[in-house]
């Protein structure tokens, strides 16, 4: 077939499937949504009409900072349909945060209820567009295709753009049997749509998948909607394969339906990992490492994880090594910075607001992950080399440690940093929730962790708190929290 515009492709999914569900919503507080795929493209024309109304035209960037709903799927097509770049952000940024972040994307207009002085379209006005005209507009084609915001380990924002212009797969033209809509492949929306594992569902939209978006991931509603719809795709962060790991009764519900569970961005703790390995089969069980710049990735799946604790899998389409900090190439087994290139040379993506990341000689870039090879070509992702710990002179990596802490049955959620000490340079320190029937306390977690790590790594104080500061994506902002407990003096004090 040749090449389809997003919006020409979602014209064409409108046509072929008509008052079929494209998407069912839902939200934290009352019922389902359902949303045809003749709605989806009805509603997305409206809002282009009043984004363009806005000052949005092709070539320009277009910062959403909606909730996920069936309105964030309605003004990226929008978006998409006049040639414009979306640019998903959160919802809740604070304004000086917010304004540092328009600063680098340079919006034609920011969709959302957010305090700024750039040129805003609310939430009010997306939803009451639905009395604009609805018939198409012109073909155009976005380039690039959309751009992540993400702050990295630094704290700065920054956008990853990708270069490429928005034209949409084969999808269902290349496979006969999604024309049929009960064959259609159906995928879980867990994160928000502002992270890369949240915005992959409009691709799935794209080639003719039925997305089930939930507007805020909650483990015990996520495995009722596997159940009830027969989920068959899933990509999920490791908080949330924990979480769902850890409900109650979790052995006896049914998660036959799920052929793919697709998973990467942290280190997952091998008991996690083996406990999804008993509720679906470990072949359908996906592991991933790469990054939203696309510079590379490995993979594997459950069976080799069983085989190999702890890898991330062997390179696709790619070539990866292991550097020392002087740009030695490591042998296997030594722990170095991970340096990743493409086959294909291709460049896909491209930051702004921020320096290119950094390359070799020989073209290799690199996320800023430590890990190292086994003899047979697999790899382990340690942590990230600037969340390493330095204590006493010695690598501890947080992943290592929050491995152990999170396998106690009564540990809900741990992150693991460094703090000042006047005597070690900087000391291990756990930040601990625990599950609601919790006993323990700090020191017993520490005898715990004893009997796991090595002693250096065993971490100096344990602080029991209520709630981890996690984003509704499952990330943590080490350094803020780093930061929250640098003047904790010792671990009778921590615990």
């Amino acid at each position: 077939m040749a090449p389809r515009s997003y919006g020409a492709q979602l014209r064409h999914l409108a046509e072929t499937f008509g008052d079929g569900v494209a998407l069912t919503f839902l939200p934290t507080e009352g019922e389902p949504r359902d949303v045809s795929w003749r709605e989806l493209d009805r509603r997305s024309n409206q809002v282009a009409r009043l984004l363009q109304s806005r000052g949005v035209r092709q070539g320009t960037f277009v910062a959403i900072g909606l909730r996920n709903s069936p309105e964030h799927y309605f003004t990226t097509y929008a978006v998409w349909k006049l040639g414009a770049t979306p640019t998903p952000i959160r919802w809740d940024l604070p304004e000086w945060e917010l304004e540092r972040l328009l600063a680098v994307i340079e919006p034609s207009a920011v969709v959302g209820d957010l305090v700024t002085n750039a040129s805003t379209v609310t939430a009010a006005e997306i939803e009451a567009s639905d009395s604009l005209p609805d018939d198409g507009l012109p073909d155009a084609v976005a380039e690039p295709a959309r751009a992540i915001a993400t702050s990295g380990s630094t704290g700065s924002p920054k956008l990853v753009v990708f270069v490429d212009p928005g034209y949409a797969e084969e999808g269902i033209d290349a496979r006969p049997d999604l024309t049929d809509l009960s064959s259609r492949p159906t995928q879980i929306v867990l994160s928000p749509l502002y992270h890369t594992n949240g915005f992959r569902g409009y691709f799935g939209l794209l080639a003719g998948q039925r997305l089930i978006v939930m507007e805020r991931f909650d483990a015990a509603r996520a495995v009722d909607a596997i159940e009830r719809y027969h989920v068959n795709f899933m990509v999920a962060v490791p908080t949330m394969l924990q979480r769902i790991a850890r409900l109650p009764g979790i052995d006896d519900r049914d998660l036959s339906s799920l052929e793919n569970v697709l998973y990467g961005a942290a280190p997952l703790p091998e008991w996690a990992a083996r406990k999804w390995f008993q509720m679906i089969p470990p072949e359908r069980f996906i592991i991933q490492y790469g990054g939203t710049e696309q510079f590379g990735r490995t993979a594997c799946t459950g069976v080799d994880r069983l085989r190999r604790p702890g890898t991330v899998g062997r390179p696709v389409g790619c070539d990866i090594k292991i550097l020392a900090p002087d740009g030695t190439e490591l042998p296997q087994g030594e722990v170095g910075e991970i340096w990743l290139r493409r086959h294909d040379g291709l460049r896909l993506t491209r930051y702004r607001g921020a320096p290119q990341a950094p390359r070799t000689e020989d073209d290799f870039t690199t996320f800023g992950d430590m890990g190292h090879f086994d003899a047979e070509g697999y790899l382990y992702v340690d942590d990230r080399r600037s969340d390493m710990i330095i204590s006493g002179g010695a690598n501890v990596f947080p992943a290592e440690v929050e491995a152990a802490l999170s396998s106690h049955p009564d540990v809900a959620d741990v992150v693991v940093v460094g703090v000042q000490d006047p005597e070690w340079g900087r000391r291990v320190h756990a930040i601990v929730q625990l599950t609601p029937a919790a006993s323990v306390d700090g020191e017993d977690l520490r005898g715990y962790a004893r009997q796991r790590l090595a002693p250096y790594k065993v971490p100096k104080g344990i602080q029991i708190v209520d709630a981890l500061p996690r984003t509704p994506a499952g990330k943590i902002n080490r350094l803020a929290v780093a930061a929250a407990y640098a003047d904790v003096p010792d671990a009778s004090a921590a615990n």
